[in-house]
């Protein structure tokens, strides 16, 4: 047996005992060991891509969705560079990959050989790990080091306070394909109990206790972990609680869904300071929500890794890695005044939505309504998931994901697909016209590879919809070309050229009968940049105004 081949069978199966049940491929040469060995491991489900940015962003979705290790190949060169992107993503969300990316063996480097660039520590920071696997060798002792290696990798990526990216740079000589000849100079099968080796995890740290008090609020942003505990003690203790869609707390009687509002009003934002506030994960979608918590006089950022805690406002007095939220006695005018204020909001939202037909506020807010229980709803990172932010009312049964790591639009359509792959029931994904054609080959996909069970509900102003809500939209010389970009793509056509069903939505009562199906399918529904900024204007000014009758 030739080293290539020894050392790739060897890794895959070495990840496959540790618990890998995905791999993703780019094809490519230098990669060929790899490939082939994940092609004969009958216990690991393959996906190939023609394109490695899709590729990775595929692989992403498959393993936040999953919250298991998915390894991902490419071959060298700019194959490799091209993963960067979803490995930031990756690194700042927390997700677990395994990157093996193959490259040439320190002879051909920097002699100008073909695909060849430094790939050493090519994502610098970005990775949790980095090894150098070095050139196979055929001699004693190569399997226990590759093994060991592989199950290192697994258990970095998974953390399990920390996990995310972890990156193998596997340097392979030729020959690359199997020589027809099974020997070795020793056992290339592991340990008969499994992995090589088994990390243990020590006991995260006590909980900090919190004084009681009635006048707390918990903020769930993205990323959050153990949401249902928090919430449920949060309701215990009388707090509201004030969670992003994607946060995942965002349901029961103490849900206030329209706190970008309520906060955006100053009176309302002073006459309601905490004593405390506990945040989970990482928010970072409302502007008013952050301005209030850098006011906070007591804000514990909650934190499984205390190396890397999510601190946007700079405003954290304590970080703790668990706390403990206990009942507090009194009356509940707190909790009382933040829920009514929110039903008086809510009104106000729905009369401006009402009349507004097809807009992307209401749009969100219909689909987040309709989907059945146990769906997932990916959403683009621009506007989508800040109209669901704003317009979406609380509801159980509802998954909803989004890259909100590093919050690139880039690789949506493909971090979508994989999320639906490890979904275990229907999927949706909520994007803008510039996530879908920044990442339109995820569409791509092969006649033998997995096909999820996903409609892609693509809102299309013809450009950057967000623009035209941020100070850039009052240049109304530059704004449409170095902003706004319009592009004029016909995406009934887009549809067409990858085989995809396609269906015009035009009036806001069709968007239902429009999603139902199943396999890959596109949704598109036609809106106007000026007039969806009127409508946000409008849920503003109703909200304030409801607020003094």
């Amino acid at each position: 047996m030739n080293p290539a081949t020894a050392l790739a069978t060897v890794l895959v199966d070495e990840l496959v005992r540790c618990g890998v049940t995905d791999l993703v491929l780019a094809p490519g040469s230098r990669s060929a060991p790899l490939a082939l060995a994940a092609h004969e491991q009958a216990r690991l489900r393959l996906h190939v891509r023609i394109d490695e940015r899709s590729a990775s962003f595929l692989a992403l979705g498959l393993a936040k969705r999953s919250e298991r290790p998915v390894a991902l190949v490419c071959t060298s060169g700019t194959a490799a560079a091209n993963f960067h992107p979803a490995v930031i993503e990756a690194s700042e969300s927390g997700v677990p990959l395994l990157l093996l990316t193959a490259d040439r063996p320190p002879e051909l480097r920097g002699t100008g050989a073909n695909q060849t660039i430094d790939q050493v520590k090519l994502y610098g920071s970005a990775v949790r790990w980095f090894a150098e696997i070095g050139v196979p060798e055929d001699r004693p002792g190569q399997v226990a080091y590759w093994r060991s290696l592989a199950c290192r990798a697994y258990q970095r990526a998974t953390g399990p306070m920390d996990p995310g990216p972890v990156h193998l740079n596997v340097a392979f000589r030729e020959p690359l394909i199997p020589d027809g000849d099974a020997t070795w100079c020793e056992s290339l099968e592991g340990d008969a109990g499994g992995a090589w080796t088994r990390a243990r995890v020590a006991p995260p740290s006590a909980a900090l206790h919190l004084a009681p008090t009635r006048r707390g609020v918990l903020v769930v942003g993205d990323g959050a972990v153990n949401v249902r505990r928090y919430v449920a003690a949060a309701g215990m203790a009388g707090w509201p609680v004030l969670s992003e869609p994607n946060g995942g707390g965002r349901y029961g009687d103490h849900a206030v869904s329209t706190y970008h509002f309520l906060l955006g009003d100053q009176e309302f934002a002073e006459a309601h300071r905490p004593d405390v506030v506990v945040t989970l994960g990482r928010p970072g979608l409302s502007r008013p929500l952050l301005s209030w918590l850098r006011r906070a006089e007591e804000h514990i950022v909650v934190a499984p890794d205390l190396t890397r805690w999510p601190d946007p406002t700079r405003s954290a007095t304590q970080v703790a890695q668990a706390v403990e939220i206990p009942i507090a006695s009194g009356g509940d005018a707190w909790l009382r005044s933040w829920r009514h204020s929110d039903q008086v909001a809510r009104d106000a939202i729905d009369e401006v939505l009402g009349a507004s037909g097809l807009s992307e506020p209401r749009l969100a807010r219909d689909l987040a309504e309709l989907l059945p229980n146990g769906s997932l709803l990916f959403c683009g990172s621009s506007m989508p998931i800040r109209d669901l932010d704003q317009a979406m009312r609380p509801r159980r049964g509802l998954r909803l994901m989004a890259n909100r790591g590093a919050s690139g639009i880039d690789g949506l359509v493909s971090s979508a697909i994989g999320a639906a792959l490890a979904h275990n029931g229907p999927a949706y994904a909520l994007i803008g016209d510039l996530t879908l054609l920044h990442d339109q080959n995820g569409l791509i996909l092969g006649p033998r590879e997995p096909r999820p069970d996903l409609c892609l509900v693509v809102v299309n102003n013809d450009g950057g919809g967000i623009f035209s809500l941020l100070p850039q939209g009052a240049l109304t010389g530059p704004f449409e070309r170095v902003f706004g970009t319009p592009h004029g793509v016909d995406l009934a056509y887009l549809a067409a050229a990858t085989g995809l069903p396609y269906t015009l939505v035009t009036e806001p009562d069709d968007l239902s009968k429009a999603v139902k199906g199943d396999g890959l399918r596109l949704v598109e529904a036609r809106t106007d940049r000026e007039g969806n900024a009127a409508v946000h204007a409008a849920m503003r000014d109703a909200v304030r105004a409801a607020m003094r009758p």
